[in-house]
């Protein structure tokens, strides 16, 4: 049986444009066909005593990796948390090549004496860590370095199993709304980790920016509209306020 925002949620995505039906999974409707780039993200709970120390140690090995032709990753983002949970780095990396570059460049990270020696120090500065393997909306922009000083915000959804498709069906037509000011820069959803988990990647001058561009989307006819139709769609959201580290691409 249906609670009733689920079936009230499925009455009025009736109205909404979707895609064409077909048996095929999300990844392949909504991900970007002309790449095949995958994602991973990272979350690191930090002793707070040792977060400078972690930054340091991060800022020393990972460009390294970044800058080594022999390894199919590049940095995309380096941040540490400024609001949300408290002594935490966000690190986003892109693989070019998809799975096949990934355990590529596992398997060489695993020779690589540099990095286990770093991966041993970090993780005496640790508290936890997860991680989540992404594709990235085929309508969102690519995430490119960008020049700063800017804050980031991640937001992250956690939508009801079996509602991605009518969310990127929205956001396809939702994203014009928020590109004037140049602030979007990244949406993705998850392919490995946590499942029905989807970050979209927002940069701004400041807080008070933040606040004004956000406020001006509101004025626009149809955002509302996006609104109405995605919330239902989601169990749990959380919004992330970060700081990029010195290493970081984007600024």
């Amino acid at each position: 049986a249906y609670s009733r925002d689920a079936e009230g949620s499925w009455f009025r995505s009736l109205f909404v444009h979707k895609v064409d039906p077909r048996k095929d999974a999300h990844s392949n409707l909504l991900s970007k066909k002309e790449t095949s780039n995958l994602y991973k993200i990272q979350f690191h709970n930090v002793k707070p005593e040792c977060l400078d120390a972690y930054n340091s140690l991060t800022e020393e090995v990972l460009p390294k990796l970044h800058s080594d032709a022999d390894y199919p990753c590049d940095l995309v983002g380096n941040w540490n948390t400024w609001y949300g949970e408290q002594d935490q780095a966000v690190h986003l990396w892109r693989f070019s090549g998809g799975y096949p570059a990934l355990m590529d460049c596992m398997n060489k990270l695993k020779q690589n004496k540099e990095y286990l020696d770093f991966r041993k120090e970090r993780s005496r500065m640790l508290l936890s860590r997860r991680n989540q393997l992404l594709l990235e909306f085929s309508f969102w922009n690519e995430p490119l370095p960008r020049k700063g000083p800017n804050i980031y915000e991640l937001r992250t959804y956690k939508l009801k199993p079996g509602t991605m498709i009518e969310w990127g069906n929205n956001w396809a037509r939702a994203i014009k709304y928020r590109q004037e000011n140049q602030e979007a820069v990244g949406g993705f959803f998850s392919q490995i980790g946590e499942l029905y988990v989807v970050h979209h990647l927002w940069a701004y001058k400041d807080l008070q920016s933040r606040e004004e561009t956000r406020n001006a989307a509101w004025r626009k006819r149809g955002w509302d509209e996006n609104v109405y139709y995605t919330v239902p769609l989601i169990r749990t959201m959380e919004s992330r306020i970060m700081i990029p580290l010195k290493i970081s691409p984007l600024q």
